[in-house]
């Protein structure tokens, strides 16, 4: 096979798997909200999950990011809010770090725990990406 047959393939594989990547990883997602983020900011991510009523701050409304953000969302700034590298902290503040949490979970390979944690972070980052009002 000569590069231009390869490149076309490979072109061709590429456009053909993406968009079930898409969706799968909004479902990825949606499920990782679902379990570690929904109990605050409820199932549709506006705050009313069962411990916003503890909590002492308002809890954000999640689909009206972009809203707040010139309607761009905020990719890197949510990232860094779930995985702890802005203040925000879980013992002392409103926001848990999942960062360390997500670390915890998996250790196989020399690489094995930061590539799952960046993977849980982003596939969250991409479902609130998706619902922005």
């Amino acid at each position: 096979m000569d590069f231009r047959t390869f490149g076309v393939a490979a072109i061709a594989a590429t456009m053909t798997c993406s968009v079930p990547t898409v969706a799968q990883d909004m479902d990825i997602g949606e499920r990782h909200f679902g379990q570690y983020c929904s109990t605050c900011h409820g199932l549709d991510a506006k705050g009313g999950g069962d411990l916003a009523q503890m909590m002492t701050t308002a809890v954000p409304d999640l689909t009206k990011l972009s809203a707040g953000n010139h309607n761009v969302f905020p990719m890197l700034e949510v990232i860094h809010v779930i995985d702890g590298r802005t203040g925000l902290r879980g013992h002392g503040g409103p926001m848990p770090v999942y960062g360390a949490l997500f670390d915890e979970e998996i250790s196989s390979g020399p690489y094995g725990a930061p590539l799952y944690t960046r993977g849980k972070i982003l596939s969250i980052a991409y479902f609130l990406e998706q619902i922005q009002k």
